[in-house]
């Protein structure tokens, strides 16, 4: 199984403050470090210094690191044109020699789109314009070298594009899809996906959400096995009773109530969730951590929890 961080560093996070968390994800052997896409702080706090782009960073971080995977879950697709999208990415591949990957989503968080001017459209038109950029994001990157794109849709059209840059890897920059939703959600990842995701829902949930893109899959023909399928809660691990409360505390959190939603206890009990997301299907795990300054807490897992994997 593959092993990732996650971060949310709208709740307060300088970029210097994700590099330290993406080094130490790479020398502790994780195969990813992810951020999210958001401009506002959620549940409270001041969310000091203030958001960055998450774009803005993952280039800086295909400089500033070396082997370990980037990428976003999710962006969203109320933030970019898909044009523009499409070159930033191929531009931080090949930045990154080749380790960018692209969670796209409609975008959910109405305040943040009132809090700094970004139009927000009812679910049912941010799933068509979704839908229409991640046609347009790998057909523009999938166009020979020498051809032209051209795409006419509701939201968005593009006439004779040259179709560049393109991204180091194959095919384009893998796009990863994700989300609850019972058709739509499972048919744009099983068209368009490299990885399907799924998190912070139990593990009955995910496992049934993986069957609908399943049947997504073989509705259109596609191989199954083609779309990695992932799955993440938030992390709160420790040694010891007190560590796990320490980190709890710390993201101010309940310890029972994250033993229940998230990967929370020792690492033999979070193992023994990752088991059961593994035999439902799961190849691909991500920690959405919280208290980025908590260095330690990356230690304990990739010691005594991946090295059970």
């Amino acid at each position: 199984m593959d092993f990732r961080i996650f971060t949310e560093p709208q709740q307060g996070a300088s970029y210097d403050d994700m590099l330290s968390v993406a080094r130490a994800s790479e020398d502790l052997g994780f195969d990813a470090f992810f951020r999210s896409d958001h401009y506002l702080v959620m549940g409270g706090g001041d969310g000091l210094p203030g958001p960055t782009d998450a774009m803005v960073t993952l280039a800086g971080l295909a400089r500033d690191t070396t082997t370990i995977r980037l990428g976003t879950l999710v962006c969203s697709a109320t933030f970019r044109l898909p044009g523009v999208q499409a070159i930033a990415a191929a531009q931080i591949d090949e930045m990154s020699a080749g380790r960018l990957e692209l969670g796209m989503g409609t975008g959910w968080y109405e305040q943040e789109h009132a809090a700094y001017g970004i139009p927000f459209a009812p679910l049912g038109e941010r799933f068509d314009v979704l839908e229409e950029q991640l046609a347009i994001l790998t057909g523009l990157w999938r166009t020979p070298t020498g051809e032209k794109f051209s795409f006419a849709g509701q939201h968005y059209t593009l006439t004779d594009s040259p179709a560049l840059p393109k991204p180091v890897q194959d095919g384009g920059v893998p796009i990863i899809v994700g989300g609850g939703g019972k058709r739509r959600t499972p048919m744009l990842a099983a068209k368009y996906a490299a990885e399907f995701n799924r998190v912070f829902v139990p593990i009955d949930e995910i496992i049934e959400q993986f069957a609908r893109v399943g049947a997504a899959c073989d509705e259109i023909g596609r191989d199954r096995s083609s779309l990695t399928l992932s799955a993440g809660m938030v992390a709160c691990i420790g040694r010891t009773e007190s560590d796990v409360a320490r980190r709890a505390a710390a993201i101010g959190r309940d310890v029972s109530e994250l033993r229940e939603n998230g990967f929370a206890g020792s690492p033999e009990e979070v193992a023994d969730k990752i088991g059961q997301l593994r035999d439902g299907g799961a190849q691909r795990i991500y920690f959405q951590i919280l208290d980025l300054s908590d260095l330690d807490h990356l230690e304990v897992i990739a010691s005594d929890l991946m090295s059970k994997f």
